[in-house]
């Protein structure tokens, strides 16, 4: 036979044994463990979720779910392992809200956060609290934009490092009351939660999780949640939206994502079983207790929220110069 003519007839052939095999693989998965990569340390807020999940999606399909922590470069490491891993539904990512942050913060970034992941679902969002040392002369976000504006320059608000989702939403209050706020980086939550306290810094927007037990306490000074609701763990606690930024919207939220390429009956069979998970009555209590509100979105949803993460973090970087090298 003729190479020339042979070769788009074999092609063909090739392409339909490939999607012959589609469904079969799809209903064989998974016939192996799973490794879900976490982006941060153990002990995170991304590490808990992840492990809650994951035992619960391991009994519903009969393989374990072992947790890979990979920490490093803001979860840069930890994402560009998973975006590079096989499309085959055996490697799977926890996504933050680090993830879109850190296109606009990263130039040399090695993953696209929007072209190389299949997302799966978005599983919870958790607010941030803005949060103030008690021996502030300020009660609320009002009061603190005045302070501010009286002295440009002066009050302090506290991260948990740069290009985080903790100085980006000190940058965008920042932006929205038009006020200079020195920043001071930390590595991590807890040092600045220790400074915080002992009045060397003066403000600080963190996840709920670790600062409620210093609220509950009288040891940080509550004025304001970035969700558009408020929190029910800290109900007396108004929006920022109340405070009078209703365009204020800043959430740690925590997803699953699949690398691109994963045949979307695998994407769509993890996105049913976590959902379920997420939503039955012992696991959204669960998350209650968190602070952490539990989502349970669709694939495209999901895909759509990181693309306005995208956006909504871009500008805010761009305008205060955030680039990390």
């Amino acid at each position: 036979m003729n190479r020339s003519f042979a070769a788009p007839w074999l092609a063909l052939a090739a392409s339909a044994i490939a999607l012959a095999c589609a469904p079969a693989y799809a209903q064989d998965y998974p016939n192996r463990p799973i490794k879900l990569i976490v982006p941060f340390p153990a002990g995170q807020a991304s590490d808990s979720i992840a492990r809650m999940v994951g035992e619960q999606l391991g009994k519903v399909l009969g393989q374990p779910v072992v947790v890979d922590n990979k920490p490093g470069a803001g979860g840069n490491i930890g994402s560009d392992a998973g975006a590079k891993a096989p499309a085959d539904g055996y490697t799977l990512t926890m996504a933050t809200a680090a993830l879109p942050i850190s296109k606009a913060v990263y130039p040399k970034l090695p993953f696209d956060p929007e072209k190389d992941f299949a997302p799966v679902t978005l599983m919870t969002i958790t607010p941030l609290v803005l949060v103030a040392r008690p021996s502030l002369p300020i009660d609320s976000v009002a009061s603190l934009v005045e302070a501010a504006r009286k002295a440009p320059g002066k009050l302090t608000f506290a991260s948990s490092g740069i290009g985080t989702s903790h100085q980006l939403s000190g940058e965008l209050l920042k932006a929205l009351a038009n006020i200079d706020v020195l920043h001071v980086p930390y590595k991590g939550s807890a040092p600045a939660h220790i400074d915080l306290m002992a009045g060397t810094v003066d403000i600080m927007f963190d996840n709920i999780v670790p600062v409620t037990p210093h609220i509950r306490s009288g040891k940080l000074k509550p004025l304001a949640v970035t969700t558009k609701t408020r929190a029910p763990t800290l109900p007396d606690v108004p929006t920022m939206a109340e405070a009078g930024y209703p365009n204020f919207e800043a959430t740690a939220w925590f997803g699953l994502l699949a690398p691109a390429g994963t045949p979307p009956a695998i994407v769509e069979r993890l996105n049913k079983e976590v959902n379920a998970i997420l939503k039955s009555p012992e696991m959204n209590a669960r998350m209650a207790n968190m602070g952490a509100i539990v989502q349970g979105t669709t694939p495209d949803e999901f895909s759509r929220f990181i693309g306005a993460e995208v956006k909504k973090w871009a500008p805010v970087a761009a305008r205060a110069q955030i680039r990390v090298e």
